[in-house]
């Protein structure tokens, strides 16, 4: 998990993960290969890395039907592996694991409710079988009772295809719940990075307690 306050640089890191901001310094290693920055000689791994950003409704095509959605990331596979993951049996078995239906594959995104609309989002990032789902903020712009419905769906996918997750938040609760390892972020800097029970229980850095004061007690309890 990647936690900070609004402006702490989350957003930036996810970004330019998924090689939509260039990197100015360093580099970004994956997989043991360096994947951004000026020594990179590789082309960026896009089926290898996917996300799921904050409001589904600005990144879902209107134009396109659920299934072609979900199909898209294939675009950057070879064909081999876009006849086998984007077989007819594939999709279905994603839409299934988000809690959809075969017959929501030839609706468009305006026939679905926010919580479903990123149901679909999840599917679209899982269909290239990554090896790191960047989540940014994925449940803030949903109702409240629809995102502790969306956390629960992530984390059973998780253990169901054993993936490996950042999960970009500003909720430490959520956080908390969610993620076996924590990085904090304050002004683009990381200032603390532990396991889930020393960050909640034995935190080191002034700003993490700072952020852990802000979590309600029954996340502490927990």
């Amino acid at each position: 998990g990647l936690v900070g306050e609004s402006g702490s640089g989350k957003s930036t890191i996810a970004n330019l993960l998924m090689n939509l901001e260039s990197v100015d310094s360093g580099q970004i290693t994956f997989n043991g290969e360096i994947i951004a920055g000026p020594d990179s000689k590789i082309t960026f791994p896009y089926g290898d890395i996917q996300i799921v950003i904050q409001d589904p409704r600005s990144s879902l095509d209107p134009r396109m039907s659920i299934r072609q959605i979900i199909e898209e990331p294939l675009k950057f596979l070879s064909q081999e592996k876009r006849s086998t993951l984007g077989s007819s049996e594939n999709i279905l078995k994603l839409i299934r694991a988000v809690g959809l239906r075969e017959e929501h594959l030839d609706r468009k995104p305006h026939q679905f409710s926010g919580g479903q609309r990123q149901r679909v989002a999840i599917a679209r990032a899982l269909v290239t079988q990554p090896k790191l789902v960047v989540l940014d903020e994925p449940t803030s712009a949903l109702d409240i009772s629809v995102q502790a419905q969306v956390i629960n769906l992530l984390k059973s996918l998780q253990k169901e295809f054993g993936l490996t997750y950042l999960f970009i938040s500003h909720n430490m609760g959520v956080v908390k719940y969610l993620c076996d390892r924590i990085g904090v972020l304050n002004q683009g800097k990381l200032v603390e990075v532990a396991t889930n029970d020393e960050i909640f229980n034995r935190p080191t850095h002034e700003y993490t307690k700072k952020l852990l004061s802000s979590v309600p007690t029954m996340f502490q309890e927990r």
